[in-house]
Formats: structure tokens, C-alpha cells, sequence
């Protein structure tokens, strides 16, 4: 009767063993789950609170709103599972920040995200500000007696993962309580193994800085190229249109369309050799199978939400075997092969990526794939590049402006104009971005070098993870 089923056999005492909340429920004694306990009981151990300070951040108080300069104020989003990264993140006023000063995150934080969809990622901090607020969505762990290098790569391992997983609670709102985070068992490692992971975690977050400074590079090459470097849009609320030459050529109404800064950009790539993407790529639209076919494996179904410039995340949802069978040649034909530009329109418009590999899976219906027609006239990466430009983003920024979802027209999209530079700039700007996305690679793999050796520490011991890191990074 029991054949297929796990079960674990616990007397009272080893249930409420380290159980503050006194949890009886079957999920939290998953056999895996024990085992981990086991390995990490294994090694000379602390619980965090023993080691570290943990505090949870801060929501704007009611009434309150973003600025557009100011404090940088991080949230769940900015921390995924690597380096914090500020650049994209709201701000907050001097005034407002002054209230919330209690609340800051700083250099060499762990930040672990603690509520919602996005709860168990970590990453640390590892820009230097004076001034930069947290969000209530995370908490921060301020490592005193352990490496917070270590630390780090420790919540990135499957003894971190494992008892983010077991301690989260509730379903429609997933919540991990600061006190659960207290309780979590840390192993305490020589310092020898300690600073090696501290030097790949360093090394990893200067490959990734070396990489954003080539990919800046290349932009700003491009920019220099047409004219754009130093471009400062026009502030003019007022630009006076006819009918004929508004309505009667974009069929739009809104005097958003009509600002004068969309009208420089566009003034000004037409200055050189220009053309629009339509000419320049075949456009294929994907398909949405609702989410009826979503399950949790399956085939890989990328969203925007997966989709950056810099590369593609691990994607949140899978489409049914039985949907992939009844549209077998749709999927065959619609899985994007390497050398396609996917490029988003609906949501985070304007998002254009160059697959460097073939894609096992699909897209949704708001990512278009687009085909270079001739790469004697336009290279991918530098066409890539010059998507992701403010050039093309302002033309996204009119074209789908004024929707609470953004939505971008295949229409609009097909007339985006976009500068053709000499082959040989293009060139350079290819060899920039290849140049960024190996360092990204490489920034990558450190990353996942210092987890594994974490995991060979606890399973192993400290000789074998030391053996692996000078295998790996020699």
C-alpha cells in the first residue's frame, strides 16, 4: 500500500528539536531535508544569529512616492541571486530617505528576498554608497565572524536554498519571517577555504564590472557614431502640428507622440545612412497557450519577465507535454535557433537580446524573433546593440507610451529606423559586446565555482572543495 510514498519515521523530541513554531506538517521533514540537516549538523556548526546581525528593511510610508533623483531605494527585483545592482532601481528624496535611515543597505550586505514570488533570492552588495535604502521585500544579513563572501555563495548552495525552501510559509503570499531566518545553520570553514571563495566572489564581481564597461563601450560607439553622445532631448511642452502632418501620417492623436525630443533623435539618424527594421529583418511572431498549459515541467516557455538585454534567466513556466504533442510543428519551427534577436513588445518593450545558442523551448506572443536579412550590411550583435540604444528605446518610449501595459504594434515596430554605421564600426562593436558576454560568462562560472565548492566542503571536506577551486580557476 505505502510502495511510491516517502516517509519519514521521527520521535516527538527530534520533531520539536529546533521547531520554535512546532511545525508538524509533512513537508517540513522531506527526507532530503533531513539529510542536509545531517551534513550541516556534520561540520562544526552555528545558527546565524550567532554570527551575523539580520534586519529587515523598509516600505515608503503611506503617502509617500518615488523621485526621480535621489536615494537609491533597492527592491525584490534588484536581487537575483548575484550582485546587487542599483542602476535600475527607484529613488527616494534626501527628506524621505532621513526617515527611513535606519533602513540602509550597505557594502558587502547579504540580502535574502523574503516575501512574494520572488522569495529566496539573495545576493550582496557589493557598490559602495553612502546612502541606499532597502525594501521591506528583503532582509539583510551583516556577517561579524564569518566571510560575507562565503556567506553569500553559502545561500547560494543547496544546504542556503534547502532551508529558505523549508522555512517559507503560506501559499498565495509566501512569506519567510526574519526569526525562521535566525534559526538557519551556517557551517563554520577554515579561513584558508574561506578567503579562496572570497577571491572568486571578487574576481567574479570585477569580470562582471569589466563586462558592463566593454558593453558601455560599445554603446557609446555607436552613439558617437551618429552624433548622439551628448544628447540632451528637448524640455519644449509645445510642438505645433498640422492635421495632415499628425494624424493624417501616424494616425495618433496624443500630443505624448508629438514631443519634440522623439523628433531630434529620429532628425538625427537620418542624417547618415539609415533604414527601417523591416527591411533589415524577417519578423516572426510566437504563439500563447494560456495558462491552462502551464506546469511545472515541461517544455521551457520564456516570458519577458526571462528576457534582459544582458542574457535570459531560468523561466518560470513550462508548457504541458499534451500542448507540445496536438502543436508539434508550430513548436519545432518556433523554437528560436542561434543568431535570432529576440525582441520584446508588450510589458518591458524594446528588450532585444542575440541568442549565442540554439533556445529549447518557446517564446511568448510578446517577444518577436527577428532574422538579420543580410549580414553583410548589418552584423546581429551591433543591430542588438543599436535596439537596446536610447535610439530605438525613444521610438518604443512614443510608440507605446500612454497604456498602463505597454503595448508595441508589429506595425510600429516594422518602421523603427535604425542607423546603419560603417561595416568596419559595426565590427568593433560586435568584437565589444562578444568581449562583454565572455566576461559575463566568465563572471558567471566563478560564481557557480565558489557555490560548488561550499557544497563539496559540507559533503566532503575542506581539502577536496580546495582541490576543485584550484582545478577550476587555474
Amino acid at each position: 500500500m505505502l510502495k511510491g510514498l516517502e516517509i519519514s519515521v521521527l520521535n516527538l523530541s527530534e520533531v520539536l528539536n529546533d521547531n520554535k513554531t512546532q511545525r508538524i506538517d509533512s513537508e517540513y521533514f522531506k527526507k532530503e531535508y533531513l539529510y542536509k540537516i545531517d551534513n550541516l549538523k556534520s561540520t562544526d556548526f552555528k545558527k546565524i544569529s550567532d554570527i551575523s546581525i539580520i534586519k529587515g528593511g523598509k516600505r515608503l510610508p503611506l503617502g509617500e512616492e518615488f523621485s526621480k533623483e535621489g536615494i537609491p531605494y533597492i527592491r525584490a527585483q534588484d536581487v537575483k541571486n548575484n550582485f546587487i545592482d542599483f542602476e535600475n532601481s527607484p529613488k527616494i528624496s534626501e527628506k524621505l530617505h532621513s526617515k527611513l535611515i535606519n533602513y540602509q543597505t550597505s557594502h558587502n550586505d547579504v540580502l535574502i528576498t523574503n516575501v512574494g514570488n520572488s522569495i529566496g533570492d539573495t545576493g550582496i552588495v557589493k557598490f559602495k554608497l553612502d546612502k541606499c535604502n532597502l525594501t521591506e521585500n528583503a532582509v539583510k544579513i551583516i556577517s561579524q565572524k564569518i566571510d560575507p563572501n562565503f556567506l553569500f555563495s553559502f545561500f547560494q548552495s543547496k544546504f542556503g536554498k534547502f532551508q529558505i525552501e523549508r522555512e517559507t510559509v503560506g501559499t498565495a503570499q509566501p512569506k519567510l519571517s526574519i526569526e525562521r531566518i535566525r534559526n538557519f545553520l551556517i557551517p563554520l570553514i577554515n579561513v584558508k577555504l574561506q578567503e579562496n571563495i572570497s577571491k572568486i566572489i571578487n574576481n567574479s564581481y570585477e569580470n562582471k564590472i569589466n563586462s558592463k564597461q566593454s558593453y558601455n563601450q560599445a554603446e557609446n560607439l555607436l552613439l558617437e557614431e551618429i552624433g548622439l553622445q551628448n544628447f540632451a532631448p528637448s524640455k519644449e511642452p509645445v510642438n505645433i502640428k498640422t492635421f495632415e502632418d499628425s494624424f493624417g501620417k501616424s494616425g495618433r492623436l496624443d500630443a505624448e507622440y508629438y514631443q519634440k525630443k522623439y523628433e531630434q533623435v529620429i532628425e538625427k539618424v537620418k542624417m547618415k545612412s539609415y533604414d527601417t527594421l523591416s527591411n533589415l529583418v524577417e519578423i516572426k511572431k510566437s504563439i500563447e497557450p494560456g495558462s491552462k498549459n502551464y506546469v511545472k515541467n515541461g517544455l521551457p516557455f520564456m516570458r519577458v519577465a526571462d528576457l534582459s538585454k544582458n542574457g535570459l534567466s531560468e523561466p518560470q513556466k513550462y508548457i504541458s507535454d499534451y500542448f507540445v504533442k496536438e502543436n508539434q510543428d508550430k513548436i519545432n519551427d518556433l523554437k528560436p535557433k542561434k543568431g535570432t534577436i529576440l525582441f520584446s513588445k508588450d510589458g518591458s518593450v524594446g528588450i532585444a537580446y542575440h541568442l549565442r545558442q540554439d533556445y529549447n523551448g518557446i517564446t511568448s506572443g510578446a517577444i518577436l524573433h527577428l532574422n538579420v536579412r543580410d549580414e553583410n550590411r548589418v552584423i546581429p550583435e551591433y543591430l542588438t546593440l543599436a535596439l537596446n540604444s536610447k535610439i530605438v528605446q525613444m521610438q518604443a518610449e512614443r510608440d507605446a507610451g500612454g497604456s498602463i501595459i505597454l503595448h508595441w504594434r508589429s506595425s510600429e515596430i516594422e518602421n523603427v529606423v535604425v542607423p546603419i554605421i560603417d561595416y568596419k564600426k559595426q565590427q568593433q562593436i560586435a568584437d565589444l559586446i562578444e568581449e562583454s558576454f565572455a566576461l559575463k560568462k566568465q563572471s558567471e562560472h566563478l560564481l557557480e565555482v565558489a557555490k560548488k565548492a561550499v557544497e563539496i566542503a559540507i559533503e566532503e571536506n575542506e581539502k577536496v572543495a580546495l582541490a576543485y577551486i584550484n582545478q577550476e580557476t587555474r
